[in-house]
């Protein structure tokens, strides 16, 4: 945890902190370089397997997107067979949006595609102790990516 003398960041943490960023930035697109289909679609693909049925406009909040974008990208995932609509039992009213046997097939071999290109180049672009120390940062870079900062 940061002291009040460690608050502001020095020159060096800011460059730091910079490279970090563009490094996880190149990092995610090339794992975005995996994906069997757009990102838009595979963010609501993922998250409907994660989270569950969800209406169009839950997504749209979820992913930050205008309700018509949302609406494009499920009607183009319904068309391919990866989601599907129902009634929400709890209010007739809405519809729930859910991922149907394909899509969880899908998003499934997706993520094994992505995690055995980052498994492949762990093991033949680092060292063992290399290797150990990225591990030991997934924490690390967990905490980052929930913080909430006090000024925004």
């Amino acid at each position: 945890m940061a002291t009040d003398e460690t608050k502001v960041p020095t020159a060096d943490g800011e460059r730091d902190a910079g490279e970090l960023r563009v490094v996880l930035g190149r990092l995610v697109r090339r794992l975005r370089a995996e994906h069997r289909f757009p990102i838009s679609q595979g963010a609501v693909l993922g998250r409907l397997d994660r989270e569950g049925a969800r209406t169009t406009s839950d997504l749209a909040k979820a992913e930050r997107v205008r309700p018509q974008s949302m609406a494009q990208i499920v009607g183009e995932l319904e068309g391919k067979g990866l989601v599907s609509r129902r009634q929400d039992p709890e209010d007739g009213r809405r519809i729930l949006i859910e991922l149907t046997d394909q899509g969880r097939e899908e998003i499934s071999t997706a993520r094994r595609d992505r995690d055995d290109w980052l498994a492949r180049a762990i093991d033949e672009e680092l060292s063992p102790d290399e290797a150990a120390t990225l591990f030991q940062a997934i924490e690390l870079m967990d905490r980052l990516s929930q913080f909430e900062s006090q000024t925004r």
